[in-house]
């Protein structure tokens, strides 16, 4: 097999946001696999933008700005570069890589984003978020989401304001198509990037994909993603280094794995 076929005849369900799962798609089907798009988080605007905007007016209030998601950063940059320049006394931290690469084409360098992980746990163990007594510090993110960032934060003696900025909710969409063709053909493997995505995948497809999923192996990138779904029954789990990149070096290692047997 060519060395740029190695996931030919792989059928493999992508589950981000259409507008983030492009590169992907592509990196996959230049390795000959076939990806499919079935969306399980949308994003969208808030309705309400005026605390947003009265946020970014008294910005120069606060010491670190966090970023939970890249979808947080092309929500709020923007609005801030209507109104104003960004302040430079204020540090700016991520939970990933993706973020930071978005923050920089934003103009926003020096970000605080973890080596050993993509979440709010490996942000927290960062030094730069240890002593932070009396800090005041805003975090951009959806609507909802986790607590443990602020609540931690707080904990250790910051003030922490939460400012939403986009809204997540599951899509609208038929999964009919997707399920006959996995019940008649088989996906090859699933790619999750988040637990409520894999909650809303779960509850989309209903029993029989759910049965279907169960005995397909899904990809993804995070310690509670694959507790979360163990939890739902899917066994076969398969780690992978984060990033677009570690996503499909996770795909060529297990197609090359199972190959060996």
């Amino acid at each position: 097999m060519s060395s740029l076929a190695r996931l030919a005849g792989k059928d493999i369900l992508i589950t981000r946001p259409l507008h983030q799962a492009d590169s992907l798609a592509a990196r996959i089907e230049a390795l000959g696999g076939r990806p499919w798009l079935f969306p399980v988080l949308e994003i969208s605007d808030i309705e309400n933008k005026q605390p947003l905007l009265d946020l970014v007016a008294r910005l120069d209030h606060f010491d670190l700005a966090v970023f939970v998601s890249p979808n947080a950063v092309e929500k709020v940059m923007p609005l801030i570069h209507a109104e104003r320049d960004w302040p430079g006394h204020i540090r700016v931290a991520t939970v990933g890589k993706g973020s930071a690469q978005v923050l920089e084409r934003h103009g926003i360098i020096n970000v605080i984003v973890p080596e050993d992980g993509s979440d709010s746990e490996a942000l927290l163990r960062m030094p730069q978020l240890q002593m932070i007594q009396n800090k005041r510090i805003v975090i951009f993110r959806g609507n909802g989401g986790r607590t443990l960032l602020g609540e931690t934060l707080r904990a250790r003696g910051a003030s922490v304001e939460y400012a939403e900025c986009y809204r997540r909710s599951k899509p609208e969409a038929d999964p009919s198509p997707l399920l006959k063709y996995w019940h008649d053909n088989g996906i090859w493997a699933v790619i999750i990037s988040s637990s409520e995505g894999l909650y809303n995948l779960f509850d989309m497809i209903g029993e029989t994909g759910q049965q279907l999923l169960r005995a397909t192996v899904v990809f993804t990138a995070h310690n509670r993603i694959e507790s979360k779904a163990k939890e739902l029954g899917i066994q076969k789990v398969y780690r992978t280094p984060l990033g677009d990149e570690g996503t499909v070096q996770g795909l060529l290692e297990y197609s090359e794995k199972i190959q060996s047997y």
